[in-house]
């Protein structure tokens, strides 16, 4: 069964979702969800949220769930993290995390590297997509680690470590409502709410498209999607 991580009551999976024809849980550590073994795993998910990846002492769930990752990549169960989800994939393999670089909020565009353009990840888009960015941190690449795309400000946009275990910076899953709450978080963020919505509305169809795209690579991946599907 693919398992999804919210790691944020503010950070659903927002159309991903949507997009599923499979089973799937979505499990709440941040209210006591218990995390699921490697081995019970057919595919993982991990979503974002606004802690960092090594704010485990306010948020203690954040050790159990990098222990989770660094058992999946070892056991080749495919995992895909997104923002928050990508960097616990890179600090778990050992690689820094840093705060306040390459800052990136709202629709942008983001282009595959050559590496990126043959992953089976980003198989049928294009060399250059539409994304939708919100992230105060970043990751350096883990050790073997492949980048696989990135921004005019974030060169370290996707990676892939091992055969199946893909970390991304930037938004799948967002939806307008989605963008909106998360606009409310501050003062200046809020007076921006229709400026992103509009931007975001706009390269819809683009951005959708993408989203869709990823949810079908990456359960194929996980053979939980036939490749005629």
């Amino acid at each position: 069964m693919l398992h999804i991580i919210q790691n944020d009551p503010e950070v659903p999976p927002g159309n991903i979702v949507e997009h599923l024809t499979v089973p799937y849980i979505v499990h709440h550590p941040y209210n006591g969800d218990t995390l699921p073994a490697a081995a019970e795993i057919a595919a993982l998910i991990v979503l974002g949220g606004a802690m960092g990846s090594n704010d485990d002492l306010k948020h203690p769930f954040l050790t159990d769930l990098k222990a989770l990752i660094r058992d999946v990549v070892a056991a080749e169960v495919p995992y895909f993290g997104i923002c928050l989800g990508g960097q616990l994939l890179a600090s778990a393999l050992g690689a820094a995390v840093v705060s306040h670089r390459w800052e990136e909020l709202g629709t942008m565009g983001v282009f595959l590297s050559q590496e990126g353009r043959a992953d089976h990840l980003f198989g049928g888009i294009p060399a250059e997509f539409t994304t939708f960015q919100w992230h105060h941190d970043s990751f350096d690449i883990p050790a073997g680690g492949i980048v696989l795309a990135s921004s005019e400000v974030c060169p370290h946009q996707a990676f892939r470590v091992g055969r199946c275990a893909w970390g991304v910076q930037f938004h799948p899953e967002v939806t307008e409502a989605i963008i909106r709450a998360w606009c409310a978080w501050d003062d200046e963020t809020l007076r921006k709410t229709e400026e992103l919505v509009t931007a975001f509305k706009s390269e819809s169809d683009s951005y959708l498209f993408t989203a869709r795209q990823l949810v079908i690579n990456f359960l194929r991946s996980s053979l939980l999607l036939p490749e005629s599907c």
